[in-house]
């Protein structure tokens, strides 16, 4: 990863997955674009974490087609160019359909889908647009889609969340076959339940022991452990596992 350029979305909670995607690459020596929708004193401090110099913020919501492709413009001038995109960003927002009003529930829905999936290809196409017009060509760069295991398991509170990460699969594996002929690598991972700062509460609730009791190691996955999956695929070694969506679940949901 030495001298690659990064941007990781979603990247500003300092115990999430972008956070951690983000220290795992720049500890491979790469220089990483933290993305943050409004919170620039968080993504600065995760970036005064990451190792190495190069690295920098970068500010934009998702939902917006226009803040996302001036997201891509800003990385690119500020690194010198983009190697690497991590799609990472998404939103979490509870609507339980019985419980939900019309209204709310075509609010969640949009919302999370504008940002989860259509943010998603639009920095997917605004990077690969960058990507097939540098003098240096397209050839070696990778992008990686940060899942889910709800898109598979299913996520009855949160549905629009699960429906947005199995269109993120398949949007990844589209783009895997769409930009093999130019040399792009592209790939997803699928985490289970992950501690970061949004699962603390729920594993420190009286949820914990249900969580517990879906996963035989007997615990849930570390944010790092996510990270340096997606760092290894992010590679130009992992180039052959293009197309692949990989389970990062710690056997608690086999498919």
């Amino acid at each position: 990863m030495s001298r690659r350029r990064v941007l990781v979305t979603g990247a500003s909670r300092p115990a999430g997955i972008g956070a951690a995607a983000a220290a795992a690459l720049a500890a491979r020596g790469a220089a990483v674009a933290v993305h943050a929708r409004a919170d620039v004193e968080a993504a600065e401090a995760v970036v005064a974490s990451l190792s190495g110099d190069g690295h920098t913020v970068v500010v934009a919501d998702l939902a917006d087609p226009e803040q996302v492709a001036k997201m891509v413009d800003q990385a690119v001038a500020v690194l010198g160019g983009v190697d690497v995109l991590v799609n990472n960003a998404a939103l979490h927002v509870e609507h339980p359909v019985a419980e939900t009003s019309y209204a709310d529930w075509q609010a969640v829905w949009r919302r999370t889908l504008d940002v989860n999936l259509v943010g998603t290809a639009n920095a997917t196409w605004c990077v690969v647009d960058h990507l097939l017009h540098r003098p240096e060509g397209p050839a070696g760069a990778s992008i990686v889609m940060v899942g889910s295991r709800g898109a598979y398991r299913g996520e009855p509170v949160v549905s629009a969340y699960g429906a947005s990460k199995a269109g993120m699969h398949a949007f990844a594996q589209s783009m895997a076959v769409a930009l093999a002929p130019h040399g792009i690598g592209v790939a997803a991972v699928a985490p289970g339940f992950t501690i970061t700062d949004l699962t603390e509460e729920l594993l420190d609730g009286p949820e914990r022991g249900a969580i517990l009791a879906q996963h035989p190691f007997g615990r849930v996955a570390s944010a790092a452990e996510i990270g340096a999956a997606i760092a290894w695929l992010a590679s130009p070694e992992a180039q052959w596992a293009s197309g692949t969506v990989l389970d990062l679940n710690g056997a608690s949901y086999l498919r």
